[in-house]
């Protein structure tokens, strides 16, 4: 889940960029039956836990997604520092998000690798 490998960055403790990868769910697809998924509450919680490490270390987050992802994931990658604590960018194109994180780095005197 993203949320999990958001906190393993934040663990480390150093600056970084990432490039956030939303499938558009399968077609057809039925809402996940209880406890397969965290719900939105655990998520926002989970959220809280992170951000003060997301606007310690994240230079950026750039998510990428379809143009047809369901409303509730498109609100929240477009909803930039007040929910994420970092600057986040949405596209559609890998390269761009990729240029866009590592712009993030640069910016902040820190070679992308």
């Amino acid at each position: 889940m993203i949320l999990d490998a958001l906190r393993a960055l934040t663990e480390r403790a150093e600056p970084f960029a990432a490039i956030l990868l939303m499938p558009a769910p399968p077609e057809g697809r039925t809402p996940p039956a209880s406890g397969d998924a965290p719900s939105a509450a655990d998520r926002i919680r989970t959220l809280k836990l992170i951000r003060p490490g997301l606007t310690a270390f994240c230079r950026g987050l750039a998510f990428v997604a379809p143009a047809d992802i369901p409303a509730e994931r498109a609100e929240a990658i477009h909803s930039d520092e007040r929910l994420w604590g970092c600057p986040t960018t949405a596209t559609e194109d890998v390269t761009a998000a990729r240029a866009w994180a590592e712009a993030r780095m640069r910016a902040c005197g820190i070679s992308p690798g």
